[in-house]
């Protein structure tokens, strides 16, 4: 058997867990190419073929799946053994993965992480942003950020930011031409911006005031997948739109929307950032939770 880099069974790893080989080398920040020989190499070195590529997919042959099982803990092992040497540095180092939606990483990770990169200088943040309900172990990642409904039992996990809250927002000019809904059932009678979740579904809009609890299936020309597009037809008076409150409020401000309802604005659970109880954290993730703990989130609203 010919010599075989430690590092290509990294490599290996990393083009199943990404589903190819352009993300993993865009994870690893390589190119594709590289990664190629390095998995040439490294099936030849065994004697056996470890993924079978197709044009438009990557996936592990049968050697290739028993030799990921056996990997993923040996190579957690090494992860962990290298994070118990960074104990003794003065300055904590390395890179942190962390997986969240848009909107937390809009509004709280990125800020945070900007802030935190600044006091730590040494310790590198890569941030994914994905909506996807995910293994954040098997994926690779040293945190994840999602409502606490949805985060594993094994998981530990601290508020991130303060609480949340929808706003239902509309142009000035959309007001002024088609009136203003006193209580959600007149919703019925405009034209809402609708979303599509990332798994397909529809979004509805929930409704309190404190007593009555109300769902409303919105109803409109307009059907939009992300809050950044719904929040643009907000602004061109396309209609009515319902996001998070920390994409409204600089509009609502400035007067370029104007908040509807407000008195039936239920509050939402906080954001969490979360990681796994097994693992014993790294000295840069354990500064960064940290440095979550201390943040002064009302000081950047």
């Amino acid at each position: 058997m010919n010599p075989i880099r430690l590092d290509s069974f990294d490599v290996f790893v990393s083009i199943v867990r990404c589903g190819g080989f352009r993300a993993a080398a865009l994870e690893r920040g390589v190119s594709s190419s590289a990664l190629s020989q390095t998995m040439s190499a490294l099936e030849e070195a065994l004697g056996i073929r470890l993924l079978n590529r197709t044009t438009r997919s990557v996936s592990p042959t049968e050697a290739g799946q028993r030799l990921l099982e056996r990997l993923a803990p040996a190579l957690n092992d090494i992860r962990l053994a290298v994070a118990e040497v960074d104990e003794l540095r003065d300055t904590p180092s390395g890179t942190l993965r962390i997986n969240a939606p848009a909107p937390a990483v809009d509004h709280y990770l990125c800020p945070l992480a900007f802030d935190f990169m600044d006091a730590y200088r040494e310790v590198n943040i890569d941030i994914i942003s994905d909506a996807a309900v995910i293994d954040i172990v098997e994926q690779g990642f040293d945190a994840g950020v999602r409502f606490g409904k949805q985060l594993a039992q094994d998981m530990i996990a601290l508020p991130l930011g303060p609480a949340l809250r929808y706003a239902i927002v509309a142009s000035p000019g959309y007001v002024e031409k088609h009136g203003r809904p006193q209580v959600p059932d007149d919703l019925a009678r405009h034209d809402c911006i609708k979303r599509r979740f990332p798994g397909g579904t529809l979004a509805t809009w929930r409704f309190t005031d404190g007593e009555d609890e109300i769902e409303v299936t919105p109803t409109g020309r307009l059907l939009v997948s992300s809050a950044h597009n719904e929040l643009q037809a907000a602004l061109a008076g396309r209609g009515i739109a319902h996001i998070f409150d920390d994409y409204a409020r600089p509009h609502i401000r400035n007067g370029a929307l104007v908040e509807l309802l407000p008195d039936w604005s239920p509050a939402l659970p906080h954001w969490f950032l979360y990681y796994p109880s097994r693992r014993l954290p790294s000295a840069a993730m354990r500064a960064f939770l940290d440095y979550v703990r201390r943040y002064n989130w009302e000081a950047r609203r």
